[in-house]
């Protein structure tokens, strides 16, 4: 049954959707891996197309669509491969800091280009020394005239080498008291003064996907360039990465219930002992164990994308959701690539490609550990 979010327009926009992808990505995905990056080509044609943050107002190039089509735009870039995250980065998580936080001149400065695919967009939190722990960042940003002087280092950042902009998150009170209190965002523009990108990272997996380190060196940063107010960062960064979380258990969602589709098609055509593998019971128990977890994820996802959609508070649900829902894609995948016994090993067959990309979702956008902590806290415990 369809989710209760789909209209008929959104299903139109999926089938047209899927078929420019099996046209346009699919046939280069392999290509993208071997480079270790999605070309720009492709982002300018999401841009024509109007894939790139179709939700942003029309007067900045949007069309004002509502988040199912966000929601159907990273399950359908998950069906073609992992490593496409950085396109729902853009869209998703990195853009909605300006929409949300930013001056009118800001918007009006970038936003148009995020919708054209002119302009991609990264965010950075992650230090060498600081992960989850983002209280603890050591990057500092201090005022001096009408410029902020940036130094500190990057590191994991998911677009990192294709990005224009990028959202910093920094020190500009390193004496704040909490410390998250002295956090602050500030959008760094390539060819800034001072920025600098050190190595493209090389992955286990998710080998299109562009990730690196960033370096900030006396960088320069128009005090203009700060999104929002100085010392409110950490709010920010609160009230978005829920939604950041969502994405990646759509992602999830997506990879599992692809993988299974394949594996099924795999059973009923691989034979052992004469006759199909999907004839084995154990095949057939262990087929129906993952379709009834994914079946579980799917109404539990629906669920919550409804609640998000009306804007309700979804702090606890999405951090059961991120944490469950990657860590069945796990499950499910590594199932999946046991059932094509040695051809699920090979790199040529999808599932051997799944099995290292679907892990890290595990430790993006905040460690399941950390879901459970806010779980837990949730709770009153």
């Amino acid at each position: 049954m369809a989710a209760r979010y789909l209209q008929e327009e959104h299903d139109m926009f999926r089938s047209s959707l899927r078929k420019w992808l099996e046209k346009e990505a699919r046939p280069f995905y392999l290509d993208w891996e071997k480079n270790g990056m999605v070309p720009r080509s492709f982002w300018k044609k999401l841009g024509e197309q109007g894939f790139l943050c179709a939700w942003v107002e029309e007067q900045y190039g949007g069309v004002n669509a509502d988040f199912a089509y966000s929601v159907i735009l990273n399950e359908e870039l998950e069906r073609i491969g992992s490593s496409l995250i950085g396109i729902g980065l853009h869209n998703d998580i990195v853009t909605p800091y300006i929409d949300t936080f930013g001056t009118k001149e800001q918007k009006a400065k970038w936003l148009p280009g995020c919708v054209q695919g002119d302009l991609i967009t990264a965010i950075a939190m992650t230090e060498p020394g600081a992960g989850s722990d983002l209280a603890n960042i050591r990057t500092k940003a201090l005022k001096k005239g009408g410029k902020y002087i940036v130094n500190g280092e990057k590191t994991f950042i998911t677009n990192g080498i294709a990005s224009d902009l990028v959202i910093v998150v920094c020190k500009t009170d390193p004496q704040a008291s909490p410390a998250y209190k002295g956090i602050s965002l500030l959008m760094v523009e390539k060819g800034t003064p001072g920025f600098s990108h050190g190595r493209k990272l090389e992955k286990v997996g998710l080998h299109a996907q562009d990730t690196a380190e960033l370096i900030f060196e006396d960088a320069e940063v128009p005090a203009s360039n700060l999104i929002g107010e100085e010392g409110k960062g950490f709010y920010y960064l609160m009230e978005k990465l829920q939604q950041e979380r969502l994405i990646v258990s759509i992602a999830a969602q997506a990879a599992a219930e692809t993988m299974l589709s394949q594996t099924l098609s795999y059973v009923k055509q691989r034979e052992a002992f004469g006759k199909p593998i999907s004839k084995l019971q154990t095949v057939q128990f262990r087929m129906a164990e993952m379709a009834t977890e994914i079946e579980v994820g799917r109404s539990f996802l629906d669920d919550l994308i409804e609640h998000h959609i009306n804007q309700e508070d979804v702090t606890t649900k999405v951090s059961m959701s991120k944490w469950w829902h990657t860590e069945m894609a796990r499950r499910v995948i590594t199932e999946c690539m046991q059932l094509h016994g040695g051809y699920g090993y090979m790199e040529e067959y999808e599932i051997a490609r799944r099995y290292r990309d679907i892990p890290v979702a595990s430790i993006y956008a905040g460690t399941n550990d950390i879901m459970k902590s806010i779980i837990a806290k949730n709770l009153g415990l």
